[in-house]
């Protein structure tokens, strides 16, 4: 693909500028649009070690409202980002809806540089195409635009780039060792980008390539590409258009909920004799884990007054506190109803050798947000593939993850809301919207079958803990984060 393209194609300067000033207005106001419809965007830049994409990028923005938008260059991990999935950094990048990120080098790396300088393995950087377009697909699917410029030029130009700047006092420090290195390799890095473009350019979020030996070329071919894509998706938004698949799962009628034995119970004498056994073994555990650094994701979902506070309490009692995170998770804020739903999630995932216990989590979408008609049903029914995928890239990145379902009937609901009412400490427990969610009861519980039918996987099995008895619902939930944790290990 890139040997055959035309690489000697110029723009004469005079012709330059009578464009630019037009295409510099046009985009301008562009952007004010996006802002105003609240259209994330998202300007990826790749491409050849000296092939412009620092000069291409200060020519964009130079036409851009300075407060719309950051530009992110690609270093080396930090210690916080090597210790995380490699998406989780770029997650942490993404533009709130109405703005914009540019990235100089971006979740590409993993494909290129990484695979070419052999710093991970084949299959590491083979898994990482397919979550690259998983990445990809859903900050798409929720209304992003993202554009792909892929800078290119020879082996030839690329020297005599290095050349250039290392003569130069001013610039020599530009060129390192490893820029000559890569030159070198211009034939591996070749195979690699070709792999590449292939193997990520779907309709859905293609390539464009830039053929960059001329600089005011390339410029004009990178505003004109921006200009054309923007628009589009700025008429979509307008015309209400759906960019989106439509989703259509399969019928739903398997009961679950209503199998389940909720009589099981322990005495007290019975819970404090396995209490005791089970907390000096997490202890061990969690050392081990941050040795072997493992990191490990507890997450828990419940029925209203199932029990959820104070199950995490006795797995967290014997622990050591920097080594594990409780993290409630409440309505979504301004800022994170401004991003994709899943943002605030990665946000807050361990890093290896550490574990954090999600007090609710991205089920919520398909279950408050469903039945409660926060989002769309095409948003939520698209979710149980967006909650898979994400499950199985934290899988392919170590993780140890634990999910639980705290089931009680409605007659025990109804004595421990009115236990809460009753008894002054524990009247902050119970809130209106605890009791309207009582009156969805029947509703609520589809919705929960549905989602442990279409989210139990190999990799993130769903463990339903029964919950009337505290004692017995403590010991199940410590004893299966015990037996995940040692399987890992």
């Amino acid at each position: 693909m890139l040997e055959n393209i035309d690489l000697s194609k110029e723009m004469d300067k005079n012709k330059y500028k009578q464009i630019i000033e037009k295409l510099e207005l046009k985009l301008g106001e562009l952007q004010r649009n996006a802002r105003e419809l609240k259209i994330p965007l998202i300007i990826v830049f790749e491409g050849w070690d000296a092939a412009g994409k620092g000069t291409l990028i200060n020519n964009l923005i130079l036409s851009l409202d300075p407060r719309g938008f950051k530009v992110y260059t690609k270093t080396e991990p930090t210690e916080e980002e090597y210790y995380r999935p490699f998406l989780w950094r770029f997650w942490n990048k993404l533009p709130s809806k109405g703005l914009m990120s540019i990235f100089d080098r971006s979740w590409y790396g993993r494909v290129i540089e990484e695979r070419v300088d052999n710093e991970i393995k084949e299959k590491d950087w083979q898994l990482a195409y397919e979550e690259i377009k998983i990445f990809e697909k859903q900050l798409i699917d929720d209304g992003n635009l993202i554009i792909k410029f892929f800078l290119h030029i020879d082996k030839k130009e690329q020297k005599k780039r290095f050349k250039k700047l290392d003569e130069n006092k001013a610039t020599s420090w530009r060129v390192t060792k490893e820029d000559w290195k890569h030159n070198e390799q211009y034939d591996d890095y070749l195979t690699a980008y070709e792999e590449m473009l292939k193997k990520t350019n779907p309709s859905i979020c293609q390539w464009n390539i830039i053929e960059s030996t001329d600089e005011k070329f390339a410029t004009i071919k990178v505003f004109n590409i921006f200009i054309e894509m923007l628009e589009q998706k700025i008429n979509d938004v307008k015309n209400k258009k759906i960019t989106t698949e439509i989703i259509t799962l399969d019928k739903f009628d398997t009961p679950i909920l209503s199998k389940i034995d909720l009589s099981k119970m322990l005495t007290k004498e019975e819970y404090q004799e396995e209490f005791d056994k089970c907390k000096e073994r997490i202890r061990e555990l969690e050392y081990k884990i941050y040795k072997k650094r493992i990191p490990v994701l507890i997450m828990y979902e419940g029925c209203d007054a199932a029990g959820k506070g104070g199950n995490i309490k006795r797995i967290t009692k014997n622990m050591d506190p920097r080594g594990y995170e409780v993290i409630p998770i409440a309505a979504p804020n301004d800022i994170e109803k401004a991003h994709h739903y899943l943002w605030r999630f990665w946000q807050q995932l361990p890093k290896a050798g550490h574990i954090a216990i999600f007090d609710r989590t991205w089920y919520g979408r398909v279950l408050v947000e469903r039945v409660e008609k926060f989002c769309s049903e095409n948003d939520w029914k698209r979710s149980y593939k967006e909650i898979n995928d994400t499950e199985a890239i934290l899988d392919n990145s170590g993780f140890v993850i634990v999910k639980f379902w705290l089931q009680i009937d409605k007659e025990e609901q109804l004595k421990r809301f009115n236990e809460r009412q009753n008894t002054p400490y524990k009247q902050w427990k119970i809130t209106e919207e605890d009791w309207r969610n009582r009156e969805k009861w029947d509703i609520y519980q589809n919705a929960i079958d549905e989602m442990i039918f279409r989210t139990n996987t190999s990799y993130a099995p769903w463990t339903i803990v029964e919950s009337n008895s505290k004692y017995y619902a403590r010991i199940k939930a410590l004893k299966t984060v015990i037996d995940s944790i040692e399987k890992k290990l």
